[in-house]
């Protein structure tokens, strides 16, 4: 068996994403929707934005390291992600 979690996380790109640009992010800050569909939007959205960012760090589309970011970003389990966030928020929230 083959087991590639991460300190609790689907796998190291998701721990590290989450762990390097989404601490202490607020998804209710910058995203609102419907409770009911607020996890699968709030993954696109996530996804989206972390995008965006290797683009602007990285020089744009065609630069190499932008590239391999992108491909690091594949692994990532955006839902995963979102769903951690949204428990947070609730926790904290209590």
């Amino acid at each position: 068996m083959n087991d590639k979690t991460y300190n609790g996380w689907t796998n190291y790109a998701t721990w590290r994403v989450n762990l390097e640009i989404f601490d202490g992010f607020d998804p209710y800050d910058n995203f609102s929707d419907d409770q009911r569909h607020m996890q699968d939007n709030l993954a696109g959205y996530l996804k989206d934005y972390t995008e965006e960012i290797m683009y602007q760090s990285g020089g744009g589309d065609g630069n190499l390291a932008v590239d391999y970011a992108l491909a690091f970003l594949q692994d990532v389990n955006w839902h995963e992600i979102a769903k951690h966030m949204i428990a947070d928020y609730a926790e904290v929230a209590e």
